[in-house]
């Protein structure tokens, strides 16, 4: 490792795409750790136009001048031998969606750190933000993990945890852990210049639960279901895929709802109130309020400008 200030700086390389990785990368080259280079995923298609564009991670990256490489796949070859140059001390990985061969994990002297968005074992997987919220879980966090060729199975560095609010949604707590993450994650790497990296703990596998990459499939809402589970699943879900429904004939994404106590003896799917308030369907324990929607094509609006250009009558 170099020597920096009287103290040990490592030879790190960082490996990410998407927005959720970018505060990590920021602090690390905030806090004099600028990786030496940066894996990102190759530029694809996006947004209506469907133009290629730049991640997240590769534009910060290309603003502070930073080396790139994109491979498709770090299964041998040309971006294993790039990664074996480097001489690494430390390889960090953070939402980065390539998996990871033994033989990557192998190089880096400290192995790989990956940053987890849950407090493992809960919530392996793809979805761990949104499906806590969507469980009704009251808490969750990040954790430091040591990368293994498992599952998010590795053992852990370093917890961090926050409260899981009633308003929070999938882009809020998003938000919070992305930082959280990167907080974590520099208190890991001071330790590891100083001569005292954290402790790998192993985790508990009998408590491990997973989840599951988001579909739009499941965004639609079977009223068939408690309100207080589909209200959970509309915050963990917007801003992505956005749950949505049929009524009056019209296809609606909803945006924000909540529970309500009864549904007035109706079936599941039934309109029983339409207010300023907002608009209240019986399901199957309660009703569910629709407070913000959004037609197809149109701008999202809270439930009582909707009524106003779209009144609907309730059952009976």
């Amino acid at each position: 490792m170099r020597q920096q200030s009287g103290r040990s700086s490592p030879r790190i390389a960082f490996a990410g795409t998407p927005e959720f990785a970018v505060p990590a990368l920021r602090a690390m080259i905030a806090h004099g750790l600028t990786p030496l280079a940066v894996l990102t995923q190759p530029d694809r298609p996006a947004g209506r136009g469907r133009r290629t564009r730049a991640g997240p991670v590769k534009q910060l990256a290309l603003q502070h001048s930073i080396p790139l490489h994109q491979p498709a796949s770090l299964s041998g070859g040309p971006a294993e031998a790039a990664i074996r140059e480097l001489e690494l001390d430390l390889l960090v990985v953070v939402a980065y969606s390539l998996i990871l061969p033994r033989a990557i994990l192998q190089i880096p002297r400290h192995g790989c750190w990956n940053i987890h968005a849950s407090l493992l074992p809960r919530w392996r997987g793809a979805a761990p933000i949104q499906r806590a919220i969507e469980a009704g879980d009251q808490r969750t966090g990040v954790c430091i993990m040591q990368m293994t060729e498992g599952l998010d199975s590795g053992p852990v560095l370093l917890t961090a945890a926050t409260e899981i609010t009633a308003i929070d949604t999938g882009g809020t707590l998003h938000e919070r852990l992305a930082d959280l993450g990167a907080e974590a994650l520099l208190a890991c790497l001071d330790r590891l210049q100083n001569g005292d990296p954290p402790t790998p703990a192993p985790q508990d596998g009998t408590q491990a639960t997973y989840a599951p990459k988001l579909s739009k499939q499941e965004a639609r809402i079977d009223w068939q279901e408690p309100a207080a589970v589909l209200a959970r699943r509309i915050r963990a879900f917007n801003p992505w895929p956005v749950c949505w429904c049929e009524l009056g004939g019209q296809r609606l994404r909803v945006w924000r709802a909540e529970e309500q106590p009864g549904n007035g003896g109706q079936a599941p799917g039934t309109l029983i109130a339409s207010s300023p308030a907002g608009i209240d369907v019986a399901t199957a324990s309660g009703a569910l309020r629709l407070l913000e929607v959004q037609e197809p094509g149109g701008q999202r609006m809270a439930a009582r400008d909707y009524l106003n250009a779209h009144p609907l009558q309730p059952a009976g």
